[in-house]
């Protein structure tokens, strides 16, 4: 069972959350998001995404969905969210109001609901503004630290200088998350979750949903709209191993990627006794979660993994990944270091 990614996204007044929001319904691939806020009042998303409002959830014209809840409720939302006939693919909460992110981000992996896993924090920054908004709010350094991914908006807003000092503050506090320059909160749907949706796709005669046709109209609009530049920083790298890994260095790089890495998945094979099944990983910055599958009849044992991000050293990785090859028998207390990601 494909568990639905929970993505946090923060980010103090202004950054440009709810832009971010649009932008991801917008741009869905498809895919239909369940949108989380305090307040309907606080987040407009787009009047021409909006159907209708029910006890506190709003249908999207595209298939999403919108829903309100307090810090109390978070896991009753989950239920409702997850259902089976809500068809989501990805749940995005827009932290703001509803609890500081480190609380967030314990509220979802200690989730009890065994259908939502952590899809991560993605922190904004109004780079143009950062430095004083660092001033009235310190405990944005604490945040930043959290961040999976810190998106650095309205740098056509910002000074040079602002922006230089913006990053630099960034990776002084967290050395390793992926830091992506953008105007608008455009940021790659592919990085933050897969864009294979879940049902089969409708190639029947219908008609254009609200989203499509939010989309043609941007088409049309001047010179500068963003939406043919979605890829420019988005980097996916694949490796592949046909022999075993070794368990203990394979948990390493998991638990502690490579500097601009915010996602893995895929899966390994271990040639070791008792642990020969398929472990499906998937990560999002040091979170890992592991699941141990049974390979398919005929299906050759082997290892695939996509590492997912922004600025990564792609020979580095792969060098690292190269040298997670087991080189001879493997011990069984070895696989302590993955087993104990299971989900």
């Amino acid at each position: 069972m494909r568990r639905i990614p929970v993505l946090l996204v923060a980010g103090f007044l202004g950054a440009g959350k709810t832009t971010l929001l649009n932008n991801l319904l917008r741009t869905r691939s498809g895919l239909r998001i369940g949108v989380v806020v305090n307040d309907f009042g606080s987040v407009n998303i787009d009047a021409m995404l909006v159907a209708g409002q029910v006890d506190g959830a709003v249908s999207l014209g595209n298939g999403c969905m919108c829903c309100t809840v307090d810090d109390d409720g978070l896991d009753a939302t989950f239920e409702a969210l997850t259902a089976p006939r809500a068809g989501l693919d990805l749940i995005v909460i827009e932290a703001s109001g509803l609890a500081e992110p480190r609380n967030l981000i314990r509220m979802v992996v200690g989730s009890n609901n065994s259908r939502v896993e952590y899809g991560g924090l993605v922190y904004l920054v109004d780079a143009a503004n950062h430095a004083d908004t660092r001033t009235r709010h310190a405990q944005i350094d604490q945040h930043l630290a959290l961040a999976d991914l810190i998106v650095l908006n309205k740098v056509d807003l910002a000074e040079a200088d602002a922006l230089e000092g913006a990053r630099e503050l960034a990776r002084g506090h967290n050395p390793t998350a992926p830091i992506i320059a953008t105007r608008d909160s455009v940021v790659d749907l592919e990085l933050l979750t897969d864009v294979t949706p879940r049902r089969p796709p409708d190639t029947g005669p219908r008609q254009l949903g609200l989203d499509e046709l939010l989309i043609e109209s941007l088409s049309d609009t001047a010179e500068g709209d963003h939406c043919g530049h979605l890829h420019h920083e988005y980097q996916a790298i694949t490796f592949t191993e046909p022999g075993s890994m070794e368990p203990r260095a394979l948990a390493t790089f998991l638990e502690q990627p490579p500097a601009g890495v915010f996602r893995i998945k895929g899966f390994v094979y271990f040639d070791v006794a008792g642990h020969r099944r398929k472990y499906v990983v998937h990560t999002v910055g040091n979170y890992v979660s592991v699941q141990a599958q049974t390979w398919e009849p005929g299906e050759p044992r082997r290892t695939e993994l996509v590492i997912i991000g922004a600025g990564i050293d792609e020979a580095h990785v792969l060098a690292v990944l190269a040298g997670c090859r087991a080189s001879g028998d493997v011990d069984e207390q070895s696989m302590l270091s993955i087993t104990r990601s299971l989900r």
